[in-house]
C-alpha cells in the first residue's frame, strides 16, 4: 500500500480526531498523566521526584520537534514501518506524522 493510500484510509476511515485528540493519544502513548491536585489540573510525565508537570500537552500536530521526541518511543520494527510510510513524502507536516504515529501503534496494540 503507498503511503498516499494509508493517508486517505486514515482521513476517510479513523480520522474523526480533532487536534486536542491527537495530541492526547499520542502524550499517553509517551508516557503522560493527566492529574487534578487541589482543583489544579495538567499533566504528568515521569515518576516521583522525576516528573515533569505542565498545565498543557506538547502539540505533537503542528510541532515538528514535539513529534521528533514522541518518535523515539517507536521500537525498531515500528520505526522501520513509520519511515515506510514517510519515505514517498520527506517534507511531511507534523500532522501527517502525528497520524501515522497513531496507526503505527494501533497496529501494535492490534497484534498483541
Amino acid at each position: 500500500m503507498h503511503p498516499h493510500e494509508l493517508h486517505k484510509i486514515w482521513k476517510t476511515q479513523e480520522n474523526k480526531m480533532t487536534n486536542e485528540q491527537i495530541n492526547a493519544a499520542i502524550a499517553e502513548v509517551c508516557g503522560w498523566k493527566a492529574v487534578s491536585v487541589d482543583g489544579d489540573s495538567g499533566f504528568y510525565r515521569g515518576f516521583d521526584n522525576g516528573a515533569e508537570l505542565r498545565p498543557d500537552l506538547p502539540d505533537y500536530v503542528n510541532d515538528l520537534n514535539a513529534m521528533h521526541e514522541a518518535e523515539k518511543i517507536l521500537i525498531q520494527k515500528q520505526r522501520d514501518e513509520y519511515r515506510y510510510w514517510l519515505c514517498s513524502d520527506i517534507f511531511s507536516t507534523a500532522r501527517e506524522r502525528a497520524e501515522i504515529f497513531l496507526l503505527v501503534q494501533r497496529k501494535r496494540e492490534e497484534s498483541k
